[in-house]
């Protein structure tokens, strides 16, 4: 049996009214970092939640599998990157939330196919698509991507629309990819088959802030067998709709 702590831990005294305890003391060790605070050993996240050290050790393999802790080679705990992860869709939504979903809606309204709003993730020194806002297609054949997954930087329609607008010393200069992101700046859209999946297509215009900087890319994905070039104008007419609000 294991040992009932003599001090009720921080998660034991602010306890969700049936929640999990698991759960409150894992979010308490998350809590426990301060401004200031870049890393935090075992004895101080031990110290600052009552908890004992066996015990915060099992709760640290957990957030760090979660991406939500990362163990340094010191061996002290930093914040991981799902944190900036989330941090970024919380930010985005803030101010987003009425201005992004209702121009999706419409294209989706339009065209029938699935709509989303991808932007560039920072991850380190390289970055990933993230897809911010999605709203699915009614046909019940489509792909299955949600608001918060992380895509291939390198392929599809939104990923080639984040290389060709996004910084200038990160865009392919030779070959296949140098002539494509050449063509996608020049006729200001991106439309490929079988890019990212041999069975889906895409199409996918940028997004603009009023600075003239790259915020985003308005993405209409479907199976490639409904591939239709006329909906390019309303993937355009979308991403021009936000562009200057973003």
């Amino acid at each position: 049996m294991p040992r009932k702590a003599q001090t009720e831990s921080v998660s034991d005294l602010n306890a969700a009214p049936g929640g999990a305890a698991a759960v409150d003391r894992a979010l308490s060790l998350l809590s426990t970092f301060q401004p200031g605070d870049e890393a935090l050993t075992l004895a101080q996240f031990a110290e600052r939640t009552q908890l004992y050290k066996s015990t915060v050790l099992r709760l640290l393999a957990s957030l760090e599998h979660a991406r939500l802790i990362h163990r340094q080679d010191d061996g002290r705990y930093a914040l991981g990157m799902e944190i900036a992860r989330l941090h970024a869709l919380y930010a985005a939504s803030l101010s987003l939330d009425n201005i992004v979903p209702p121009v999706l809606r419409g294209l989706v309204a339009a065209t029938g196919e699935s709509a989303a709003y991808h932007v560039r993730q920072q991850q380190g020194a390289s970055w990933a698509r993230l897809c911010l806002y999605r709203v699915d297609s009614p046909h019940v054949v489509r792909d299955h991507v949600r608001a918060g997954d992380l895509l291939p930087a390198d392929r599809g329609a939104g990923a080639r629309i984040l290389i060709a607008f996004g910084p200038e010393a990160e865009r392919p200069r030779d070959g296949k990819d140098g002539k494509l992101c050449d063509t996608i700046r020049r006729q200001g859209y991106c439309a490929l088959v079988g890019d990212r999946s041999a069975e889906l297509a895409g199409i996918s215009a940028p997004v603009f802030r009023a600075d003239g900087s790259l915020a985003g890319a308005v993405t209409l994905t479907m199976p490639v067998h409904r591939y239709d070039k006329r909906f390019v104008q309303p993937v355009r007419d979308a991403a021009a709709r936000l562009t200057g609000r973003v």
